[in-house]
């Protein structure tokens, strides 16, 4: 089986978690405490390999008769999983091939696995795993139905009694999963980036080989058959107990156990020692920091190809061709956990360690989950795949660009067109404002004209500065933005409204932002500082004296040197940033390399914030207070 995705009902801080997904890989990202470890353990616990104890269940809010909160722990946790089942499963199973299984944890810290299907009418096959097997029998003679196999076993009469039960039935909901299903759920190898003890990873990369092997085809066969037979023999044992307990206790309708017996869990580990001297070897325990941190980098380095030596061979594979009745049962899924595996590496080798996940990522088999801080990780894959955890009244909340979206917004892809307008995944996530912008001239010139006005950069100041390029992607993304409540100022020249073919006019941003456009939309040259109207753009708002002051610095004429009035007479053009670019260009030996190029070499020889126009003035101070 290959988990897709997974939620979370009632476990710790993850009152309700929906749709994390199980990628190659999926990073998770978020504050300290923010819930980060708990769905790891989520996870665990839907595949079998996390105990529940009492204080992984969630606290849940109430009222007492005076009107107080009061906490009590939950009564129930639950994990559910969308499972993609291989072909041998859906035959061994009788399954189709997309199913969605859930981990159930009651109030007794009682675990059951069920999948949702549909209800027998008849409720005495909604939990096959509770029957022996000569009342399995007993049932199958009861309501007419026979196992395939000629000698069956317990599982072939589970099989066709839950055939009867789906046949004969009239809804659906959440039934007993199949024994068996169970030993197909997928692997978890969990390497803890925080204790960077290579014995735990030589422990947990071994693990994952011991399961493998208890797995072989060769060998399950006869583990199986070991394992089923104590199973069957300790239920017999118990049958006893149970009448006992039933007749000395008659208010009680059913009494049963249900042995758990597992060779698969009797691997304990492979303490490793190493030497630098021949004959003097000592324990990774009593040796350096960083020794440690580079063996335990080997160790996950070395779990790829063992995992990568596990797929099957696909040569092999279509040899059988339409024999695949035969082939043994496919290799589970393995998913690879990295908790914080960057705590204790250098920006060197926390590159590597980004390769070496996405190495391991592209075995078909296998996925990886990261929860990580590093910038680096988190902008090395997809947006899609980042899954950002915070903590909202003490509940976590996770969050992805485009996972809640329908329709026209997923097909611009978020993703991309954020990456396309420079928003790596780090800045998507933390950044507090975002500040956007017409294109490269305001992209080029705002940070030092913002710097300039408020004394430290954009960056500081918690601001992620964009540049729209009139891509109307750029406003869904903005529109995404502003619904999952980050805060947006988008920074236009008063000309585009009127631009054809225009995203910026009033009708398309009320598409956006809706009937509020002047919450989210600062146009700029409306009017002049000095009350004039017709100052359509960003350059034409710096006066006449200031354009000389500075073209005669930055440059020079070649013979004369400019006067304002030069640039006076360029006010009555249908755009006076291309005449002043123009006029530049032919009148001095070094003028600019295009408009963006004039504006930054522009911004950049101002000296005082008075200088700035007080509509950008007060544009930057909008924005840093938004930011706070």
């Amino acid at each position: 089986m290959y988990l897709k995705n997974f939620s979370v009902n009632g476990f710790r801080s993850l009152q309700d978690v929906s749709n994390i997904p199980v990628s190659k890989p999926t990073i998770l990202a978020g504050h300290n405490d923010g819930g980060k470890s708990a769905l790891l353990d989520a996870l665990g616990l839907l595949v079998g390999t996390h105990s529940m104890v009492d204080d992984d269940r969630s606290y849940v809010r109430s009222a007492d008769t005076e009107g107080e909160d009061s906490f009590a722990r939950c009564t129930e946790t639950v994990v559910v999983g969308e499972f993609t089942l291989d072909n041998w499963e859906q035959r061994e199973f009788d399954l189709p091939s997309q199913v969605r299984l859930r981990r159930r944890v009651d109030t007794h810290l009682d675990s059951s696995l069920e999948i949702w299907s549909s209800l027998p009418n008849d409720d005495r096959l909604a939990d096959l795993s509770q029957y022996l097997l000569p009342e399995l029998k007993e049932l199958a003679a009861e309501f007419g139905v026979k196992p395939e196999n000629p000698k069956p076993k317990k599982a072939d009469f589970e099989k066709c009694l839950r055939d009867h039960g789906r046949k004969n039935s009239d809804t659906q909901g959440w039934l007993s999963a199949p024994s068996g299903l169970q030993r197909r759920m997928p692997r978890v190898l969990i390497f803890d980036g925080k204790s960077a003890r290579p014995d735990d990873a030589v422990k947990t990369a071994l693990s994952g080989k011991f399961q493998a092997h208890m797995t072989d085809a060769s060998l399950q066969g006869k583990l199986q058959a070991v394992e089923d037979e104590v199973k069957e023999r300790l239920r017999i044992d118990a049958k006893s107990l149970c009448d006992h307990i039933k007749e000395r206790c008659p208010d009680l309708t059913e009494v049963f156990v249900e042995p758990d017996v597992s060779f698969q869990r009797g691997f304990n580990g492979a303490p490793l020692r190493i030497s630098r001297v021949k004959g003097a070897s000592v324990g990774l325990d009593r040796s350096g920091l960083g020794s440690n941190r580079r063996v335990s980098l080997a160790v996950w380095e070395w779990t790829s190809e063992l995992l990568a030596d596990e797929e099957p061979d696909a040569d092999a594979l279509e040899a059988h061709g339409e024999q695949d009745n035969e082939i043994e049962p496919p290799t589970v899924q393995t998913i690879v956990i990295y908790d914080e595996p960057d705590t204790h590496l250098d920006y060197h080798h926390q590159r590597k360690v980004m390769g070496l996940i996405r190495k391991q990522a592209a075995i078909p088999h296998v996925s990886v989950m990261v929860a990580t801080h590093s910038m680096n990780l988190i902008d090395g894959v997809d947006i899609s795949d980042v899954v950002h955890l915070k903590l909202e009244n003490l509940r976590t909340v996770a969050e992805r660009i485009g996972a809640d979206e329908l329709g026209e917004a997923i097909d611009l892809h978020l993703g991309k067109i954020a990456s396309a307008l420079g928003l790596r995944n780090s800045v998507l996530l933390h950044e507090r404002c975002f500040l956007a912008v017409e294109g490269d001239t305001e992209q080029r010139a705002f940070p030092l004209l913002f710097r300039l006005c408020e004394g430290f950069s954009l960056q500081a100041a918690g601001v992620a500065l964009w540049a729209c390029f009139n891509n109307e992607g750029a406003l869904h993304l903005a529109r995404y933005l502003i619904k999952h409540g980050r805060t947006f100022l988008l920074v236009v020249d008063a000309d585009s409204r009127s631009l054809p073919k225009s995203i910026f006019k009033e009708q398309k941003l009320r598409e956006h932002f809706g009937p509020n456009v002047a919450d989210y939309v600062k146009f700029i040259g409306e009017t002049d500082d000095a009350g004039t109207d017709d100052v359509p753009e960003l350059e034409a708002l710096f006066s006449n004296d200031l354009w000389a002051t500075v073209a005669n610095e930055v440059w020079p004429k070649n013979e004369e040197a400019w006067t304002p009035e030069d640039f006076a007479k360029l006010r009555n053009e249908k755009k006076f940033s291309a005449a002043v670019e123009e006029m530049l260009q032919t009148g001095s030996d070094t003028g600019p390399g295009g408009k963006p190029d004039m504006m930054y070499r522009f911004a950049l020889a101002l000296r005082d914030a008075q200088q700035v126009p007080q509509q950008l003035r007060q544009v930057f101070a909008q924005v840093r207070k938004l930011a706070e």
